[in-house]
């Protein structure tokens, strides 16, 4: 990562947002509904990255071929959809990273598989839109990650050349699409990480355990003393 850093990218869930605890709330509201047993926090957290599909399969015991599972799936969108922002919030230590950024005047942004709908609304609700220079959702790409064409299309709003940035996720997926972008990577290991998939094994160029071990690898690219 020698080139001078003029963007970062962040995923949004588990890398930027801290949005597991309104997960588990929709979802276990479900679960109550349709007398099912409630599952424990660390289990729907550690599956948010995957997506709203792997939460009712999580919760429901059904893969996405069951007759079930498209109305269960769509029940559980719109109950996201309504308790989108009550408890998610930037982790800890972002906020003061996100003002290191914008000090120096380095954009940021985010590139994320959660569609436009809750993805706008949440950075609204978070007052984050108007400071996030671009939110690249899969309604704006053909293919998602990990494909590199968001990172590029993320790249090309802000106006920088992919290894001129840093992409942080907390997924394999993100890594990979930030490696077949060409852009450095690191894996935010604070995040919603699978006990059977380590970020040590995802070829990020850097591992974060900490939102403030993030900052100082962000620091050094930067050239700025710790």
């Amino acid at each position: 990562m020698g080139s001078a850093l003029r963007a970062v990218l962040f995923d949004l869930d588990g890398t930027l947002l801290d949005t597991a605890p309104d997960f588990a709330a929709v979802l276990n509201s479900m679960l109550q509904r349709h007398g099912r047993d409630t599952l424990p926090f660390a289990a729907i957290r550690q599956t948010v990255s995957n997506g709203a599909r792997a939460l009712v399969k999580l919760g429901f015991d059904l893969d996405d071929g069951d007759p079930e599972f498209a109305t269960l799936l769509q029940e559980l969108l719109e109950q996201y959809q309504q308790h989108l922002s009550e408890d998610t919030r930037l982790f800890d230590g972002m906020p003061q990273l996100l003002s290191l950024l914008e000090a120096r005047k380095l954009a940021w942004g985010i590139v994320t598989n959660k569609p436009a709908l809750y993805t706008d609304a949440i950075l609204r609700d978070l007052q984050l839109a108007q400071r996030c220079a671009t939110a690249i959702c899969p309604d704006h790409v053909a293919r998602r990650k990990p494909h590199a064409e968001p990172i590029h299309a993320a790249c090309a709003a802000i106006g920088c050349d992919p290894a001129d940035a840093i992409y942080i996720g907390d997924h394999r997926r993100d890594i990979e699409a930030g490696i077949n972008a060409g852009m450095p990577t690191i894996a935010a290991g604070y995040g919603y990480v699978s006990a059977d998939d380590p970020p040590e094994s995802w070829g990020a160029d850097q591992v974060a355990a900490s939102v403030g071990q993030l900052e100082s690898f962000i620091r050094e690219r930067m050239g700025i003393e710790l």
